[in-house]
This record gives C-alpha cells, structure tokens and sequence, in this order.
C-alpha cells in the first residue's frame, strides 16, 4: 500500500526526530563502546572519547577525603593547564528543578500528591498527574510530543524545545488523557516542564526569574544559570524568553560550580536540597546494556536517580553539543562530575565515564 506524499513527510519528519532529540536520552553509547567499556579503564574511556578530536574540552571535578580537584583534559585524553569553562548541562537542570519544587513543599505551598490542576487552568477531568509522578517520570506523559516548532527546529539544527511557549504546553496538558495510576518508568521533558509551569503559578513569576534567584541566593552559585546561549565554548543552544521546557535542561555551569552543588547534596544541611535525595518511587528501570556498563537505575527521588547497587545518587544531562555527570557517594562523601563540550552520542558520554570514576574512587583504586 503506498503512502501519501503528506504522511511520508510526517513519517520523515518523526524519524529525524527521534534521531536528533537528544536531551531526554539517559545516554547513548557507540557499539565499539557497549562491548570495550567492561575491560577500559577511566583513561582509557577519555582518551578513545578525545582521539583526534582538537576541539575536544572536558573538565572533570572530584570531591573525596575532604578536598576537591579539577582536571582539563582536551585531544587524546591529553592534561591541560587547568582554566574554566561554560558548559551547558542539560536534563542535570532537572534536579535544581525539584529542589525549588520542593522549597516550596518545605514552605507549604504544595504537596506532592496535588494534582497539576490545583494549580493550572485545566478543564474539568477525573484525573490529572500528580506532582509526586511527575517528579518520578512515572505519570504517564512521554518525553516530549511533536509539533510544527519541534518539527521545525530539529530540520534547522535549533535546539529542539526552542519557542514551544507555555500556552502550547497546557493545550497539549489537555489533549493527553492520562490513568489515575503509576506508569513504568518513562524519562519525561514534558513531565519537567509541566512542575516548571506549576512552580510559577505557586510563585507568580516566571521560572527564569526563579531559578537564577534560587540558584544565586539560596545555592551560592555565581557562574550558574539560565542559559543565554553565551559562553567561552561553541554551539550553545538557543532559548526563547520563558520557554516551557526551560526546567527540563536549560542551566549553563561551570566544574567549580557543579562540586559546589555538590558538596551541598553531600551536607545534608539544606533541607530543600536533601529532600530530594529521598526515595519516592521504585522504578527498577536498569537495562541488561545499562548494567553491563555498571550503571543503575533503581529507584528515583524528586528527579534524582538512585544507584542502589552502587550506593549512588546521580544524574545526567545532554544537549546538542554538551553532555555531562554529575554522581555522589552521600555515605563516603565521594563526588564525580565531568562536564564535555561533546554531543551525548559521540563516542562514550560523560554518564559512564562519570560512573566508572565514581565507583573506582570508592574501592580505592584512584
């Protein structure tokens, strides 16, 4: 049966899609690296991810007994003279996220078993998410929905989320009928933006203006915020002002300032931050590939993934050219966080070089 012209460009036009999107992958592996990643070390990771690779510039920071290190590394896994870089880190936004989500748990304004009509201009329906399923990824709602502007950004090589405004968000909040039940596991930008959009109705202002105060007067992070696509690096997406998916991967950083962030998740002092760290949902999402890597998704907190295996909170973030880690051993107080100016699907992401630093500092052997 042959197609419509029209539904074949549909067709082409999703395929290039779910090739291209890239923020709301967990990570993406090479072949080459699924099958060498259980005999390399961390070295060997950085070196085969950097081979001949000039533009090459990831930033590693540690944290263990106390002190905390930073490492420039470019070409070849090569050391370089130690300088500063901007990086976007991508879905890691997700995390500072919930932790305004739930400073405003911690000063009443919300519960987590509210449903997102408390709070939205929604039509009359028997059921909407929960914020406590939102923040899990386990409401139901898919990574992100096709529209003309997705569409169309992804064809132009944009960042995919670029202009989707809050108005179209709450009309697609209408379109998706959803059952009062907790979905399997589903790693959801929508689901995010959807607690960004219910954070400014909770606090009548935009998130933008939100998070940058959040970030700066309550976190003590100076070189952290919403990005305005500048920095010393290349290639950094764009964003339109308050654009719906701002809280699902928009923060720029620096490696200085993501080891503050988290020493801070290590305290356990900031009760808007710890808070998070607590287990709300057992997802058991770990894939045979995922394990062969060491890498485990057990349960999740407000947007923090949990390593039971390995006794790990972490998270991840990837944009267009960008992709980063960030994981913490609360116990030993041990944290990794690697920040790369290289795309999630090239060669072997931050995820698991992050993953095999982090559990490698736990057993000694760095």
């Amino acid at each position: 049966m042959k197609l419509e012209k029209g539904k074949k460009v549909v067709i082409l036009y999703t395929l290039i899609i779910v090739i291209l999107l890239v923020i709301g992958s967990l990570f993406a592996v090479t072949a080459y690296g699924i099958n060498q990643i259980p005999k390399m070390t961390f070295d060997n990771m950085l070196a085969y991810t950097t081979k001949n690779n000039k533009k090459s510039i990831i930033t590693v920071g540690i944290i263990q007994n106390g002190k905390t290190s930073c490492f420039l590394y470019g070409e070849n896994g090569t050391a370089l003279p130690y300088s500063e870089h901007i990086y976007e880190i991508g879905s890691v936004t997700k995390t500072f996220t919930a932790s305004l989500l739930f400073k405003a748990v911690n000063e009443g304004k919300i519960e987590l078993d509210d449903s997102i009509n408390k709070y939205l201009d929604l039509p009359q329906r028997d059921y909407y998410p929960t914020i406590r399923r939102l923040i899990t990824h386990t409401s139901g709602y898919k990574s992100y929905y096709l529209n003309k502007q997705t569409i169309s950004n992804t064809l132009h090589g944009k960042n995919s989320f670029y202009g989707i405004s809050k108005n179209e968000l709450i009309e697609c909040i209408k379109r998706t009928n959803l059952k009062d039940k907790d979905y399997s596991f589903n790693y959801s930008n929508f689901g995010i933006a959807v607690i960004g959009a219910v954070i400014s109705e909770i606090y009548k202002d935009e998130y933008t203006a939100l998070m940058n105060e959040f970030i700066k007067d309550e976190l003590g992070l100076n070189k952290t915020k919403v990005s305005n696509s500048s920095g010393d690096l290349e290639k950094y997406w764009d964003w339109a002002e308050n654009d719906s998916y701002i809280p699902a991967g928009a923060l720029s950083s620096t490696i200085e300032d993501m080891l503050k962030y988290a020493q801070i998740q290590m305290d356990g002092t900031n009760t808007n931050i710890s808070g998070t760290h607590e287990m709300l949902a057992e997802v058991n999402a770990s894939s045979a590939q995922y394990k062969k890597m060491n890498i485990h998704i057990d349960s999740i907190g407000a947007a923090w993934i949990i390593d039971k295996h390995n006794g790990i909170i972490w998270h991840n973030g990837g944009t267009g050219h960008y992709n980063s880690y960030i994981g913490f051993d609360k116990e030993n107080k041990i944290a990794v966080v690697i920040l790369s100016n290289l795309p999630p699907n090239y060669r072997i992401p931050a995820t698991v070089m992050g993953i095999r630093l982090l559990v490698d500092l736990q057993k000694g052997n760095v």
